[in-house]
């Protein structure tokens, strides 16, 4: 009874094992490569399998997604002498599992110095300002030199990324100050430009204020010329109103042009800065009077103009006696200071 129950359990045991050698499950991404007495026969493909009892084994298990190796730092001499230091990335993915496992050891170990050697290459052959400005273009010469290298070993490189660029301490003082010197000029060329843009601007206002300032002297100018012309039009209308009446025989006509005489001159006395005193005459009388023989001349003249009759020839007339002139004003009594 007893050995009975440990066969079976042998048997059951021994039939896992040789299903779990048989029988194969290969997961999503990887691809497995299978031996027949030690050489490479197939590759088995994502699913499930079954191989040959004691005939056939896994070989190699390839991961088939993409990898990302990292390019350790070293030193570079540049093509003028200055020495760098540079590391990278490298994105590689396994296209043919066979020829991946079969036809290099330690794939990664070999894409790594690979990437390396080449790195060292490229950058030697490149000056330093070129290095620090032109990394797509090590980035593309490293790729197409990598990806024809590694093609036999049926490895796709997708891409190379320089990570680091680090110049000694001296070149990167230097480029620190030259970096600063070229904005320090940058900013005297802006400031020079906006000095000039606003030099500009202030000649183009003066220029537009001459011009408004000349076009108003020329407007005021024609306004002053117009104005004299119509005061000389109504001054000769006066003058020939006046002689009118004087032809007439009316005194208020001289009366009106002395009265307006002598306003005029105690207007212009007023107003001399130089007189400390001003002569008011005792009696206003006369000044009145005279504003009131102007006032019945302008109302007879109207009054004539209002009236008149057709223009009829003219008839000889006598001469009209000399008007008498108007009492001359009597001596002041008292004078009257003006202000200084």
């Amino acid at each position: 009874m007893d050995f009975t129950l440990y066969f079976a359990v042998i048997l059951v045991v021994f039939a896992l094992i040789f299903l779990f050698s048989v029988v194969k499950i290969v997961p999503q991404g990887r691809e497995f490569t299978v031996e027949r007495f030690g050489k490479y026969t197939k590759t088995l493909k994502p699913g499930i399998s079954i191989l040959t009892p004691f005939v056939e084994r896994i070989g190699r298990r390839m991961n088939m997604m993409e990898q990302v190796l990292d390019v350790p730092q070293q030193e570079v001499i540049t093509k003028d002498n200055a020495m760098v230091k540079v590391d990278a990335i490298v994105f590689i993915q396994v296209m043919d599992a066979s020829a991946a496992a079969y036809r290099v050891e330690n794939l990664p170990y070999a894409i790594t110095q690979l990437c390396s050697t080449n790195l060292r290459t490229v950058v030697g052959s490149m000056d330093l300002d070129e290095v620090l400005f032109q990394r797509d273009n090590i980035n593309s010469r490293l790729l197409t030199v990598i990806d024809a290298a590694t093609e036999p070993w049926g490895v796709k490189v997708n891409r190379i990324e320089i990570k680091d660029l680090t110049p000694p301490v001296d070149i990167t003082n230097a480029m620190a100050r030259q970096m600063k010197a070229e904005r320090e000029r940058r900013a005297v060329i802006t400031e020079a430009e906006g000095e000039k843009q606003a030099a500009i601007a202030r000649a183009e206002g003066a220029k537009q204020s001459a011009i408004l300032q000349s076009e108003g002297r020329k407007e005021a100018a024609f306004r002053d010329a117009e104005a004299r012309e119509r005061e000389a039009e109504a001054e000769a209308k006066a003058t020939a109103m006046v002689s009118e009446a004087i032809a007439r025989g009316d005194v208020n006509a001289i009366n009106y042009f002395v009265a307006q005489k002598y306003v005029e001159a105690f207007a212009e006395l007023a107003r001399n800065p130089t007189a400390k005193t001003v002569i008011v005459p005792a009696e206003m009388s006369g000044l009145v009077g005279t504003i009131a023989g102007l006032g019945e001349l302008v109302g007879l003249a109207r009054e004539q103009q209002a009236t008149r009759p057709p223009a009829r020839p003219a008839e000889p007339v006598a001469a009209p006696q000399a008007p008498q002139p108007p009492r001359p004003p009597r001596r002041p009594t008292g004078s009257v200071p003006t202000a200084e």
